[in-house]
């Protein structure tokens, strides 16, 4: 029997890429997941967790969603164990800054994707005009709301390569519970290859065993794109 040991996680000590803090000044703001700036506001998490651990538990009571989050109270916050009052303090400080920031009194919402050219207007800007391919996954929530969009690999001008397992563990670490996929085919010819649909399967079948759904498979062409939703092909 392994006996558990009651040290604290230190963010310090995860790899540079999970330390929120130096993630941003390294690759900026917008590299990072809500819970990851959620950590940052935080700063410290608890014995048993790290701050974005513990982000990652407060973000999932309020449905991955900052808008939830913004209806709270310090109060509540402080029933996080690691939450005290003035890290409370800080996020709601933090919302309401959100809030003000916006003219109508409400707080900035990552837009709900419920259609293919939803995904593709979100996608395209990452991959239009580029000479290799690059693959994208788009992590949504249970309502279709973005959750970050972040790129897989980059590949030549006809393939790339992809690590399921990477997809999973991201998926899971953000809270996914849908997500879609994205490449882009530099010749501008957006039939999908026989490669294309057997990864769209492997992916779609590996990330259901958590429950995570595959809602679509988007192939940017040259001002065009190849929906694997749209044309039943999922």
């Amino acid at each position: 029997m392994i006996a558990e040991k009651n040290t604290h996680i230190s963010i310090k000590s995860l790899a540079l890429d999970d330390r929120p803090r130096e993630k941003l000044y390294l690759k900026g703001s917008n590299t990072l997941s809500d819970a990851e700036l959620l950590a940052i506001v935080i700063g410290s998490g608890t014995r048993k967790e790290t701050a974005v651990q513990l982000a990652q538990k407060i973000l999932q009571h309020h449905s991955f969603s900052f808008e939830d989050l913004a209806r709270t109270n310090i109060e509540e916050l402080k029933t996080f164990k690691g939450i005290g009052q003035a890290k409370a303090i800080s996020i709601m400080a933090c919302l309401e800054i959100s809030r003000r920031r916006k003219p109508n009194g409400q707080l900035l919402e990552k837009p709900k994707l419920v259609t293919s050219r939803m995904l593709y207007e979100t996608i395209a800007p990452l991959l239009l005009d580029k000479p290799k391919e690059h693959f994208y996954i788009l992590y949504l929530n249970h309502q279709l709301r973005l959750i970050k969009t972040e790129m897989l690999s980059i590949g030549t001008d006809t393939s790339t390569f992809v690590d399921v397992r990477v997809i999973a563990k991201e998926a899971l670490k953000f809270g996914a519970k849908n997500f879609a996929i994205a490449h882009n085919h530099p010749s501008g010819n957006t039939n999908p290859s026989k490669q294309d649909q057997l990864i769209t399967a492997k992916i779609k079948s590996a990330l259901a065993l958590f429950d995570i759904n595959l809602i679509d498979h988007i192939i940017v062409g040259n001002q065009t794109y190849y929906s694997f939703a749209d044309e039943n092909n999922l």
